[in-house]
């Protein structure tokens, strides 16, 4: 499934398990991201419309933001360090993760995948090619629900996520925008409860 502009006001959109989407916002928009069933991982990327060499970053976001995972008020930033997302409604217990990549072929071939297995980069390429466009690389993902615990001596964990049904966070678009989400097919570890499932989308 791919929505290449906003549809109407609240309506809700699926995200089919182990796929992606790209949505375009206008500076201002919202965007709700629900877990429909609770326990579904969504890799999320956002790149500026007009310059996809202008992506959300992770990296100089924990900069400034000083912490591992935004709360509602946080503003995502670019690589370019400019405003692109800020979180203002968050229903979750707010465990998310801005320091895993996205799943992609070379990863399952480490955990022992034999063959193709659908992954958040093919997602993420597939779903800015129903647009037309291509990014020159994959940016680490701010990983919505995802749980991955940070242990003493800084040991991390893929725990499955402790988001409930229907939880979702709202997004708003600080600029013109291409919104990607995925759907992780991950079900190899516990990141997805083993089971990938459908989350949905709205716009406002």
């Amino acid at each position: 499934m791919n929505t290449t502009s906003p549809r109407p006001d609240g309506e809700r959109i699926r995200i089919p398990a182990r796929s992606g989407v790209a949505v375009k916002l206008a500076q201002g928009m919202t965007i709700k991201v629900i877990n429909t069933h609770g326990h579904q991982v969504v890799d999320t990327w956002a790149f500026n419309q007009k310059d996809l060499g202008e992506s959300m970053s992770m990296e100089h976001s924990r900069a400034s933001m000083l912490k591992l995972v935004p709360t509602v008020g946080d503003t995502l930033l670019t690589n370019y360090r400019r405003a692109i997302l800020t979180l203002v409604e968050d229903t979750t217990p707010g465990v998310h993760d801005t320091l895993i990549a996205a799943c992609d072929k070379h990863r399952y071939q480490q955990l022992g995948v034999a063959g193709h297995h659908d992954n958040c980069t093919d997602n993420l390429a597939d779903a800015l090619g129903r647009l037309g466009l291509k990014s020159k690389e994959t940016p680490c993902p701010l990983n919505l629900f995802m749980n991955v615990p940070v242990h003493e001596k800084g040991r991390l964990e893929f725990a499955p996520p402790v988001s409930q049904a229907g939880q979702y966070v709202t997004l708003r678009a600080d600029m013109d925008l291409i919104i990607v989400m995925s759907a992780c097919p991950q079900d190899v570890t516990a990141v997805n409860g083993m089971t990938p499932t459908d989350a949905h989308y709205s716009i406002s």
